[in-house]
C-alpha cells in the first residue's frame, strides 16, 4: 500500500473526506468514520492504547450528525499528517498518512487489512 497522498478534499455538503494516493487508489471517508477513529490519546483511551492501526470497531461504529462529526478545518502537520478540527472544538488527533491509508473503508483495503492481521 502506498502512503503518500496526491490529493486531499473535504466535501462538507456530502460529509466526505477524499484522499487520492500516489498508487492511484482513492479513499473516501465519512466524517463520522474519521471522528470515530480519532487517533488522539483521549479518544483511544489513553497512551497505552495508541497504535499505528485503527481499531476494527471504528468500521462498525455509527456516529450521528452532530458538532463532533462536523468538520471545520483540515490542517497539515508537516508533510506527514493532517489534523482535523471538528465543530465541537476537538482537534487533537494527528492522522498520519499510514493511519489514514489503514483507515480506508473500501472493501479492497478492508480485505488486505484482514489478511495482514491474520498472518
Amino acid at each position: 500500500m502506498s502512503e503518500k497522498p496526491t490529493g486531499v478534499n473535504a466535501n462538507k455538503s456530502k460529509k466526505e473526506f477524499t484522499v487520492t494516493w500516489d498508487d492511484g487508489h482513492t479513499s473516501i471517508y465519512t466524517f463520522g468514520l474519521l471522528r470515530a477513529a480519532c487517533p488522539c490519546a483521549s479518544c483511544r483511551g489513553g497512551h497505552e492504547n495508541m497504535k499505528s492501526e485503527p481499531d476494527a470497531e471504528v468500521f462498525t461504529r455509527h456516529m450521528e450528525d452532530s458538532p463532533s462529526t462536523r468538520l471545520v478545518n483540515v490542517v497539515a502537520v508537516g508533510s506527514y499528517a493532517l489534523t482535523i478540527v471538528w465543530e465541537d472544538g476537538h482537534d487533537y488527533g494527528i492522522y498520519n498518512w499510514h493511519y489514514l491509508r489503514a483507515l480506508c473503508p473500501c472493501n479492497e483495503c478492508r480485505r488486505k487489512s484482514a489478511q495482514s492481521q491474520n498472518g
